[in-house]
């Protein structure tokens, strides 16, 4: 048994309600169950319930045993001078309020419909070994209940990734362009590099991007010098020891930190090497001045995939690290690639630029990201095999929601599918 069953059938007025009682046998009807807490506090605010011919209001706490109350302190806590009823599965002991007066008890298990804890039962016991608890049933769902449900939780999403934005811009002192440029170079860096080039670029004042943006030879080397990829390597290659130059005359003029840390190459395809990702970046700037406005003014994914058609410089034609020539190929921003840039940053950007300035922008985002390829990946795939066919990366971007916050954590009662089951027929 778990508490969030007893949530679920207090919320859905799933007892059998003709003869509710207390454990004094005080007959018991419930007016309102009231407002579900998920915060700190009692589990349910103002609840209106009957018992014993008398009308009470207030809250409503609920424990797998009674003895739970004390066990959580709750005698000690201003917070339940105001519970009115003391929902259990299972009466063990007597609870008092702090004044002495005795708080009623319901003890649920012998009002719960027998149908409900069967049904409860199988849908928490398909967890294994399979995908999800729900999958045969999640074919099945109605295709309209579970759309607004992907649709919530793609805001939940997007405000999950808010906090670091907003992290950002506060540190930044609401300097959007900075907060840009922070966002994509964590990006660039992918998965292995992604923390070393968020930590990297934040530490790196953008006035200087923004000053030597024009001149790509110095963007490249402040970028390259920054990041730890100059000063170390026994490289004769005249484009890296002009870089090599130019970054000390920078690092002289500016009086830039000396990075000794430098990125991973292990484990990375050669066109996700840092050397050309930090290129590409570059060059993107240098492509761009004002980027930001054009990426917030970006309203399809055609203008984002033109405004991002960017490749490295042309060293990097015949070489992934310096002094090490490779067989020509251009390094261009992959339209893969630009998809991932537009889910993980500028999506939310632009959620989180709209919520600034007090503009509502969820159907546009929706819409933008509905252009966008579904992603590729196990969880997406076991989805699809279960039916309800992912068509986008908005609906991917939801279920895997979905998956991480609810399916893989058994929250299946704070989910709209398993609700919905376990609603069915009962």
């Amino acid at each position: 048994m778990r508490e969030d069953l007893l949530h679920f059938i207090w919320r859905h007025n799933k007892l059998s309600t003709n003869q509710l009682c207390t454990t004094d046998n005080e007959p018991v009807l419930v007016k309102s169950a009231g407002i579900q807490n998920r915060h700190a506090g009692p589990d349910f605010f103002n609840a209106s319930v009957t018992i014993d011919g008398q009308l009470w209001a207030g809250n409503v706490e609920m424990h797998l045993k009674s003895s739970d109350w004390y066990v959580h302190h709750h005698e000690n806590d201003n917070n339940y001078d105001n519970v009115i009823l003391h929902v259990v599965w299972e009466d063990d002991v007597v609870v008092f309020r702090k004044d002495g007066s005795k708080i009623p008890t319901l003890e649920m298990k012998s009002f719960i419909p027998s149908e409900l804890l069967m049904k409860y039962k199988a849908l928490m016991e398909n967890a294994r070994p399979g995908f999800i608890n729900c999958e045969k049933d999640f074919g099945e769902m109605d295709s309209f209940l579970l759309e607004s449900w992907l649709h919530r939780l793609y805001m939940e999403r997007l405000e999950y990734k808010s906090e670091l934005i907003f992290d950002l811009l506060n540190k930044t002192k609401n300097n959007w362009e900075a907060v840009l440029f922070i966002l994509l170079a964590k990006s660039f860096g992918s998965k292995v590099n992604g923390h070393f080039f968020l930590d990297g670029a934040s530490a790196l004042d953008f006035a200087l991007v923004r000053k030597t943006s024009q001149d790509i030879q110095q963007l490249e080397s402040l970028l390259f010098g920054h990041f730890g990829l100059l000063g170390e390597l026994d490289c004769t290659d005249g484009y890296y020891l002009q870089l090599e130059r130019e970054y000390r005359y920078l690092t002289d003029k500016f009086e830039l930190p000396i990075t000794t840390v430098k990125p991973e190459f292990f484990g990375l395809r050669p066109p996700n090497f840092p050397t050309i990702r930090i290129s590409q970046l570059a060059h993107l700037y240098n492509n761009n001045v004002q980027l930001f406005s054009k990426c917030m003014e970006a309203s399809n994914l055609k203008e984002l995939y033109e405004l991002f058609e960017v490749e490295a410089g042309t060293y990097w034609n015949t070489h992934f690290t310096f002094g090490k020539v490779s067989k020509k190929s251009n390094k261009k921003l992959s339209q893969k690639f630009i998809d991932l840039l537009v889910v993980n940053t500028l999506v939310p950007l632009k959620f989180c630029f709209a919520k600034h300035q007090g503009k509502e922008v969820d159907e546009a985002l929706v819409a933008l990201l509905s252009e966008v390829g579904k992603e590729d990946n196990s969880i997406i795939a076991n989805f699809d095999r279960l039916g309800h066919k992912t068509k986008n990366a908005f609906e991917s971007q939801a279920k895997l929601e979905l998956y991480n916050l609810y399916c893989s954590k058994n929250k299946c009662l704070q989910c709209v599918v398993g609700t919905h089951l376990l609603n069915r027929n009962t």
